[in-house]
């Protein structure tokens, strides 16, 4: 009900949002005289302002048309080279390019779309051969297709392993570590030969007891049943997916805002403000960050709730408890993958010593294959994006798998 509730009152707000839009357009006309006033500047960003705020936004773009390296300009094509119903496995094919490490990008299954991680892949196409996880909205995907739950997650990032062959790299950013883990754990127990020679794990809940967030402790407050009955809704029509169960991105999303309500605000109320003084490069800057953290998607229930208990509540990983499929889960398996984790020091969704847990349980794995970086200055979604992550972060990732990459070991 709360979902049908949810795309009634977004479709009542469309008049609203037309309203606005077409009230925009006329005083940013520079035929119109009023639009070079303070009176005319102060209403374009003041209905600008309220249709960004109404509108649903759509998936966002990759748009990765090329990249440099060695200073020359290298064109990039985006495809996809692997499909279920669940998931996309995209790969950036860089022109006259195929020497460099294979990376398996597995991007957060946690309400946002894999775009989320543009800027990690445009920093790594110079030097990697980057392949990502683009996962498919729940609400697109029909009830025919089945269910998909964590389980089903572990397993999927084991079949595109096995898909991409060995000598593949992983990295895993944030929610979807557990389950890298617990793969390449699998894949370990079997001696698979696509087993991948490096393990990336950035700002991800392997551990929550440690330093635990606010999220951490939303998870464990409450019991299973009422994650089930207060989180999770069915699709309404006109969707494909249609009488699925989902735990919706708009309440995720409402929840992320609500952490950080204040620093929202304070920035659109910048934004507001940059539009009246006609300071453009810092209104695109806030349409960007944006146009992306606001476009969410749904989450496969079964997923959620599976994830929530044996991750957070069970703490099944790094209690040894964890199965998958019946099969128990041991990192101590691990033996030819090394292992990078990297936190960041102001990371409040997954607290320091969360992610580094991921050592104490690969126990088989020597010091030479080991390696933790803490990045000062840096919340979470700085582990991965922006600045630091480009200058301070990334030079260790690409470091730690260049040391691990048998085809550059050969050479």
């Amino acid at each position: 009900m709360l979902y049908t509730l949810h795309e009634i009152h977004h479709a009542a707000m469309t008049p609203v949002r037309l309203a606005a839009k077409s009230l925009q357009d006329i005083f940013t006309n520079p035929w119109v005289p009023v639009s070079y006033t303070e009176f005319g500047r102060h209403m374009a960003a003041g209905c600008e302002l309220l249709e960004r705020t109404t509108r649903r936004y759509p998936k966002p773009e990759f748009a990765l048309t090329h990249t440099k390296i060695d200073g020359r300009k290298v064109a990039v094509t985006e495809e996809t080279v692997f499909s279920n119903p669940f998931c996309n496995l995209l790969h950036f094919r860089r022109e006259g390019r195929g020497a460099d490490p294979r990376v398996l990008l597995v991007a957060p299954m946690s309400g946002h779309h894999a775009t989320l991680l543009r800027g990690t892949v445009e920093s790594m196409l110079p030097d990697h051969d980057v392949y990502i996880t683009d996962w498919i909205d729940a609400r697109d995907v029909p009830v025919e297709a089945g269910t998909f739950d964590l389980d089903d997650h572990v397993h999927m990032i084991i079949e595109l392993l096995q898909f991409l062959g060995p000598n593949t790299h992983v990295i895993a950013v944030c929610q979807p570590s557990p389950s890298v883990l617990a793969a390449v754990s699998l894949m370990a127990a079997d001696d698979d030969p696509c087993q991948p020679a490096s393990m990336t794990l950035m700002g991800g809940p392997v551990d929550t007891r440690q330093s635990p967030t606010k999220v951490n402790e939303l998870a464990t407050q409450q019991k299973l049943r009422w994650f089930e009955t207060q989180l999770i809704h069915q699709v309404p029509a006109p969707y494909d997916g249609a009488g699925r169960d989902v735990y919706p991105g708009f309440i995720q999303l409402s929840g992320f805002m609500g952490m950080n309500l204040d620093r929202h605000l304070d920035a659109h109320v910048k934004f507001f403000h940059h539009l009246v003084q006609e300071d453009g490069d810092s209104a695109d800057q806030h349409r960007r960050f944006y146009d992306e953290y606001l476009a969410v998607m749904d989450l496969p229930a079964e997923f959620y709730l599976q994830t929530i208990r044996t991750i957070f509540q069970e703490h099944a990983l790094p209690n040894g408890t964890m199965t998958s499929r019946g099969r128990k889960v041991d990192p101590g398996s691990i033996r030819k993958t090394a292992l990078l984790t990297v936190e960041g020091e102001n990371d409040d969704i997954t607290g320091a010593g969360q992610c580094e847990a991921a050592h104490k349980l690969c126990t088989s794995l020597p010091a030479s294959m080991r390696q933790h970086h803490l990045q000062p200055k840096v919340g979470h979604y700085g582990v991965f994006n922006g600045r630091r992550w480009r200058e301070e972060i990334l030079p260790h990732v690409r470091a730690f798998i260049r040391r691990h990459d048998a085809a550059v070991l050969a050479a």
